[in-house]
């Protein structure tokens, strides 16, 4: 290497830097492309079993696969009624057709190539990785606003440390969270945009696109929203982000409705977007308009003003759908027996310690990441007030744990900015700094790096602990961890696809099962089920529930109400454990205590693995008679 008079190694190295710096902030998106590709590779190699075995673990991503496939057979763009729950009427599905797109585009383009099956199990291997993309540019974005041209970097690596967020983008996860998430995070970069124009029509353009893929991140669209009017009160020009962001929120949502509205949602329905919502948002729209262009000084006036438009909007969503401010519209039977079991609907104090601890080490390094950046951008109003709106937001979501779970990825995503401007400006004093503010700066950075393997790493550590102090938990009656372990290894085995697939032996047939296995028989076999765990399905979920915990003289009427011809039931599959516990002397106890009765009947398909499941038919004359003998 050789070196400029008067240049020393150390003098050129830094230039290097120096050149690198300029040229990866120029470049930023194409880089962050780059990192991306390599995480994908990544994610598929590492979780190839699960692509090859077409692992789709969660009811709504096998859900989504049976829908695009039956949209690639022929199903009509606006029906998304699923025919195989509950035929022959079928079960009301309350989604848009935007998230199939992708996953329906990569399975035609890879049937040009693979057969059926391997073209499938491709698609819904890289279909979550999309919005990942969309996720990693947003956080990009953001953190160039709030910590500089290279601020991107760390931004765009923090969601490997959020696991259950990332969680959301791992292939076969093809439902429409990760979408919604990351659109979350788009509104977000909109919100604190310094280009206003293009900031307004980013987060309104966001936002409409995330109601009309689903309704569950409408709180914190919603917190966006406000924090954009907000902005309005106390700061002169900032009408020029209110006004895009009213017309692209209300004409968005306007278009997307027409385009992608199902047949079912164009009725008055409050669980997705629907002429209510369109209502509501044009009536948010307009009023935002006509605040924009108002002549209000002071931000007494414009509070004021603020206030009785805001005030109209909820009266006029309250006055004609107050259902609505519902979460979910359930009977409060279906609510105690269904919705009570379900852990996502459960609040985070409810959860265990092993999943609170490291679900909010994140969220505890973005609270800490806050603090710092408000104290640190105190002198400096703009950045004061984006820091404000994000902190915000972390905040909300947070919060919104002690609700239910499933706040929790929004959680985690939403604490990535400022715990990644903590982490950049760390990093910055190791290498810049003084040799004080290096040791101070690499301590604060492992602690950082402690908090981001706090998922990996905290059972190791909490046994550690314990095998060091001696003070180990209580230990379990052994049935009770041999139960644990059968529940675990019921819940795996009985949704393979090897298992599930000897299923087609039998003729297409209506299968009466749990709820939470539908949807995976239906992904898997080319029979039809009574439910999946979706809230418009809950008379069907209601007699499915009644059907296992009332005794046996009451299931046969039931399921012949649904044209059921066979009873697929899975000993220690975790639904069934809560029809034990609940309800011990009734049918579906009975059956896990042998006691069967003789309008059952075992079916015997061929295999010469063990079954993980036990499959009968279901007799609906004398078991003597010609016709059950016909049946069986």
């Amino acid at each position: 290497m050789t070196l400029h008079s008067g240049e020393t190694l150390r003098d050129r190295t830094g230039r290097w830097a120096a050149l690198l710096s300029v040229h990866a902030a120029r470049h930023w998106k194409w880089l962050t492309f780059l990192i991306w590709i390599v995480i994908a590779v990544s994610m598929i190699v590492s979780r190839w079993p699960a692509v090859h075995w077409l692992v789709l673990s969660d009811t709504d991503d096998n859900i989504r696969y049976v829908q695009v496939k039956d949209w690639l057979a022929g199903q009509g763009w606006y029906d998304l009624r699923q025919y195989r729950l509950d035929p022959p009427g079928g079960a009301n599905i309350h989604w848009s057709r935007i998230v199939d797109i992708p996953l329906a585009g990569l399975i035609l383009f890879f049937r040009a190539f693979v057969d059926q099956g391997m073209a499938d199990r491709l698609a819904c291997g890289i279909a979550p990785l999309l919005p990942l993309l969309l996720l990693m540019l947003s956080l990009g974005f953001i953190g160039r606003r709030l910590a500089g041209p290279n601020g991107w970097f760390l931004a765009v690596l923090a969601p490997l440390a959020a696991q259950m967020g990332l969680g959301m983008y791992g292939p076969m996860r093809i439902d429409h969270h990760g979408w919604q998430l990351a659109l979350a995070l788009t509104m977000l970069a909109g919100v604190i945009d310094g280009n206003r124009l293009r900031g307004g029509v980013m987060a309104g353009v966001s936002s409409a696109l995330s109601i009309a893929i689903g309704m569950e991140m409408i709180v914190y669209l919603a917190a966006g929203g406000g924090l954009i009017a907000l902005r309005w009160v106390f700061r002169p020009g900032a009408e020029r982000r209110m006004l895009p962001y009213a017309l692209s929120l209300a004409g968005a949502t306007s278009l997307l409705y027409l385009l992608f509205a199902s047949y079912a949602n164009r009725e008055m329905v409050c669980d997705a977007l629907s002429p209510i919502w369109v209502a509501v948002f044009g009536a948010a729209g307009a009023g935002m308009v006509i605040l924009s262009l108002a002549p209000l000084r002071g931000w007494p006036v414009r509070l004021a003003a603020g206030a009785v438009v805001g005030g109209a909007v909820a009266a006029f969503f309250w006055l004609n759908w107050p259902q609505c401010l519902s979460p979910y519209q359930i009977s409060p039977e279906l609510e105690r027996l269904w919705l009570a079991n379900i852990r996502e609907a459960k609040p985070i104090t409810a959860q265990a310690q092993s999943l609170v601890v490291p679900l909010l080490a994140v969220p505890v390094a973005g609270l800490i990441g806050l603090l710092w950046a408000l104290w640190d951008s105190r002198r400096d109003s703009e950045r004061l007030w984006a820091w404000a709106t994000v902190g915000l937001m972390m905040l909300f979501s947070t919060a919104l744990l002690f609700w239910q779970l499933r706040a929790g990825p929004a959680a985690q995503l939403l604490a990535i900015p400022p715990a990644a401007w903590a982490a950049h400006r760390l990093v910055a004093a190791v290498l810049t700094g003084t040799r004080r503010v290096r040791i101070a700066a690499g301590a604060g950075v492992a602690l950082l790096a402690a908090i981001a393997c706090a998922y990996p790493l905290y059972p190791q550590m909490v046994k550690f602990y314990q095998d060091a102090t001696g003070n180990k938990p209580r230990p379990w009656r052994p049935s009770a961890v041999a139960r644990t372990e059968a529940i675990k290894k019921a819940n795996g085995r009985c949704r393979t696809l090897p298992a599930l697939e000897l299923l087609d032996q039998l003729p297409p047939a209506t299968i009466f099962t749990m709820v939470d296995l539908g949807p995976r028989i239906l992904a898997t076999t080319h029979h039809s089920a009574l439910a999946g765990p979706y809230h418009r399905n809950g008379a069907t979920i209601l007699d499915i529930h009644h059907a296992f915990d009332g005794p046996a003289s009451d299931f046969r009427a039931i399921a012949a109400k649904h044209h059921a011809t066979y009873l697929l039931i899975c000993p220690d599959f975790p639904e069934g454990t809560i029809y034990q516990s609940r309800s011990p002397k009734g049918f579906y106890a009975d059956l896990m205590r042998g006691k069967l009765p003789n309008w059952l009947a075992p079916v015997k398909l061929k295999t010469s693995m063990t079954m993980p499941y036990q499959l009968y038919w279901i007799l609906y004359s004398a078991p003597g008679d010609k016709k059950a003998a016909q049946q069986r």
